[in-house]
């Protein structure tokens, strides 16, 4: 079993200011794209570290990123965590509960962004042993899984040039002090979109005279079930939603116009394009069948999060120097997503899951308004994330 040298450990001074930071965060969450207390909050903090210098980007957002660089050779490594909260009313008896109405760190960024402070922390007051560069991407706007695209848009990456990135999130079903360390697909790409059916509307007194949209749709819902039940490995992981569905006015009226927001999730790339293709078909080919004509407009698209195994072996390596072999554990992927993804897509990455479920207590999934992840989960994500700048160069 490796083990992590103590001065690459949290202090409890320093452990008790990231906790402090944690909850002052989670009492004022902020929205995507409107993380602007908090980036500056982090930017004050990153201010206290020596060593860290702020990088600008092209364009100012929301969001900080930030360089360490070591007093030895070795890699330029990034590593990252989100910020922002969600629209959720927080239903919890935590001292520190979201004082912002309709607002909640109901994913955890704030358990994300202390232990990448943590890091910080533990890096800076190591650097002259630091092996290389270490960048540091407090990324905004996961929730609306767009903010890695933006920044990448406004020069990350002609600020940075890491040769690997790794990130990092709470994951409630796992036991705090566990690290999950997935080999292969972790998380699920994503396709959401929209789809018109467009037809002949009407008085609904003369149906014959009419293209009737409703009934198109509802057609079409009901065949999209097959695209997991007959089209799809029932080994691989796929979930097709139909989420909304808007059409009409009054009862006795036929429509010209039904849209509907779905969304395709899968866990191989494979299995997505072949979802995808055959909804359209669904799509289409029944529209026709009930005198209307379709239109798909694809509004979002995430790649999958996938930890190859060269990757998987340095998390592995850094992991158990944080927590020990015996607390490094795998289990079943998700079929939710992230953008780390389009990170993934650029530079070789690994995605962690670092355990937040306290024992004996009811875990709550992301989301929910009555979620918690556990103070000392924070610690592990930060001495995880400081054990793999090391590690990564003793892999390399």
């Amino acid at each position: 079993m490796n083990e992590l040298a103590s001065g690459l450990r949290l202090t409890s001074e320093e452990t008790g200011r990231i906790l402090a930071f944690r909850h002052e965060m989670h009492r004022n969450p902020e929205l995507s794209h409107a993380e602007f207390q908090t980036t500056e909050k982090i930017k004050a903090f990153l201010d206290t570290l020596p060593g860290i210098e702020i990088l600008p980007l092209k364009k100012e957002l929301t969001g900080v990123v930030a360089r360490l660089v070591g007093g030895k050779p070795g890699a330029e490594i990034g590593l990252r965590a989100d910020i922002d909260a969600i629209c959720q009313t927080e239903e919890t008896d935590l001292p520190w509960k979201s004082v912002r109405e309709g607002i909640m760190h109901a994913c955890g960024h704030d358990f994300h962004t202390a232990g990448l402070l943590g890091a910080a922390m533990i890096l800076s007051r190591n650097r002259e042993d630091v092996p290389g560069t270490v960048d540091f991407l407090f990324q905004e706007a996961e929730e609306t899984t767009d903010g890695a695209r933006e920044m990448i848009e406004v020069g990350l990456f002609d600020v940075i040039s890491p040769e690997a990135f790794f990130g990092e999130h709470n994951r409630p079903e796992v036991e705090v002090g566990k690290v999950v360390c997935k080999n292969g697909a972790l998380m699920a790409a994503k396709t959401n979109f929209r789809i018109r059916i467009l037809g002949r509307g009407g008085h609904g007194s003369m149906p014959h005279l009419c293209d009737d949209p409703i009934v198109a749709a509802a057609a079409i819902i009901q065949s999209l079930q097959t695209v997991v039940s007959r089209n799809t490995d029932p080994l691989d992981g796929v979930v097709l939603t139909v989420g909304s569905i808007r059409g009409g006015s009054i009862e006795n009226l036929v429509a010209d116009k039904v849209e509907m927001l779905a969304s395709i999730r899968a866990l191989s790339v494979a299995a997505r394009e072949r979802a995808v293709r055959r909804m359209e078909e669904i799509v289409k080919s029944t529209a026709n069948a009930y005198g209307c004509r379709a239109e798909i407009e694809y509004r979002e698209i995430l790649p999958l999060v996938f930890n190859s195994e060269e990757m998987y072996k340095k998390a592995v390596f850094a992991a158990e120097m944080a927590v020990g072999a015996e607390n490094v554990v795998d289990v079943p992927p998700t079929l939710a997503s992230e953008d780390f993804s389009m990170i993934m897509e650029r530079v070789p990455s690994f995605f962690y899951w670092i355990g937040s479920g306290k024992p004996g207590q009811q875990a709550f999934a992301w989301h929910q308004s009555r979620f918690r992840a556990d103070d000392a989960g924070v610690k592990v994500a930060a001495e995880v994330m400081a054990a793999v700048v090391f590690a990564y160069d003793k892999c390399r």
